[in-house]
Parts: C-alpha cells; sequence; structure tokens
C-alpha cells in the first residue's frame, strides 16, 4: 500500500510539474482568441486533479508551475517572464491563490476520507473479535485473532499473549490510553511506544486475565485511537477469558 502511495505521489508530481507547461504550450496557436481567464480556468482544473491525485506540496507545485507557464506563453510580451498588463497580473495571482485553496480543501478532504475509513476499520474489528468470543470458537482461537489484531493496529514486529504477569514490569498502555514507562507519561503520539517491549491488560470485573507483549516498531507514533481500540480488543480477550475460567 505503501508502494502504491508513494508510486502515485511521484505521479502526481510529475504531473504538477509537466501538465500545466503541456497545456499552456497547446493554448498558444489560440492565444489571440482563447481569453486568458478561460485558460487560467483550464489550468486551475489541472491542479485541482494534481492535489487530488497527490498531496499538498503536488498541490502547490501545480499551482506555482501553471502561474509560471501562464505567463511565460500566454501574455504579452511572449515567451519572456515579464507581465505587461494589470489584468494579466491579477489572473496569474488568482490562479495561484484558488490553487492554493484547492489543494487545501484537497487535503482536508483526503484527511476526513482517511479518518472514517480507520473509524470504520476499528468498528470492524472490534465486532468480529466480539461475536468470535460470544460464539463457540474455542478461546485459543479469540486470543490468537486478538494477536493478529494487535500487530495489525499498533502496526507491531510481533505480539504475543501471557496468561501470568511477570517481572520486570514493562511499560503499560493504561485504561485511557496512555503510556507510562518507568513512572513518566511517554509521548506515543511523537516516538511511538517505548520498547523493546510494552504491555497492555487483558482484565474484566477488576480481575487481571493475562496479558499482550507487544513488540514495537521504534519510533512509529501511534494513535490515542488506535491506542484506545487496542485496549478494546485486550478487554474482550480479558471477558472470554473470565467467563472461561474454571469454576472454584
Amino acid at each position: 500500500m505503501h508502494a502504491v502511495k508513494s508510486h502515485r505521489t511521484w505521479l502526481a508530481l510529475l504531473g504538477a510539474l509537466v501538465a500545466p507547461l503541456t497545456l499552456a504550450a497547446v493554448l498558444v496557436p489560440f492565444r489571440a482568441s482563447f481569453t486568458n481567464a478561460a485558460a487560467a480556468l483550464l489550468l486551475i482544473g489541472i491542479v485541482a486533479a494534481v492535489a487530488v491525485a497527490g498531496n499538498r506540496f503536488t498541490g502547490v507545485i501545480a499551482s506555482l508551475s501553471s502561474a509560471l507557464w501562464f505567463d511565460f506563453f500566454l501574455t504579452r510580451p511572449y515567451e519572456r517572464l515579464v507581465i505587461s498588463h494589470r489584468d494579466d497580473i491579477e489572473t496569474m495571482a488568482c490562479i495561484v491563490v484558488v490553487g492554493l485553496i484547492v489543494t487545501e480543501l484537497a487535503a482536508r478532504s483526503r484527511h476526513h476520507f482517511r479518518v472514517a475509513h480507520e473509524e470504520s476499520h476499528y468498528v470492524e474489528m472490534i465486532h468480529s473479535l466480539a461475536d468470535l468470543a460470544a460464539g463457540s470458537e474455542p478461546i485459543d482461537n479469540v486470543v490468537a485473532r486478538a494477536v493478529a489484531s494487535l500487530r495489525d493496529l499498533l502496526q507491531l514486529r510481533d505480539c504475543r499473549f501471557e496468561p501470568e504477569m511477570a517481572e520486570p514490569p514493562l511499560a503499560r498502555i493504561g485504561p485511557d490510553g496512555e503510556v507510562l514507562h518507568v513512572g513518566l507519561l511517554w509521548p506515543v503520539d511523537d516516538i511511538g511506544i517505548p520498547g523493546p517491549e510494552a504491555e497492555i491488560l487483558a482484565q474484566w470485573r477488576g480481575r487481571t486475565m493475562g496479558r499482550f507483549v507487544l513488540t514495537p516498531t521504534p519510533g512509529l507514533p501511534v494513535s490515542l485511537e488506535r491506542r484506545v481500540v487496542a485496549l478494546s480488543l485486550a478487554e474482550l480477550v480479558g471477558a472470554a477469558l473470565y467467563d472461561h475460567r474454571p469454576v472454584a
């Protein structure tokens, strides 16, 4: 997925550099009859396409590239980076400003879409584990599913479940999603889960039924939302283990 995204970004950057130049060059034979306002709208369309396909950087490059080639090919004196008419200066400025606005709107739209997609994935992950735990699946399968889900959710190098607590104590993801390490609040949002190992307790009704031992990816930030979902998964396992405990 990362390789696909990187490839798309490079293609968008290439488009940001080449597409405005190509369009402006194509309009050269018609510049005497084709209004600069119409040309500017076409260039803004290219900026919008690049901003949607790429990111903020490619959108900014497309905006500047569009303004540059608009000036060079479509304003008098032609083929020079000089503008002699005030209207053309205003049009070029509008290309940059509107291009930047379109780029920001596209970036915000991508962010909202990504957040909505992630939240849907989190709900599905919890629902799937809850269904498994509520069914007739062996408890080992429930634990194995939770281990796989935690590995994916927190982007861990490894994860395992231990039914007993052990020493020394590890950095722990607490009930509110915050991480305590050697008594200090750890900035997980910035530098990731502390290693070499951390833990999440599988608790239910005040009893600790075991722990998930996490081997984090060094330096990889993990959002609070992901940590809270991880706690929910651990709690579901705690509830399943509580129901399967031997009757005294």
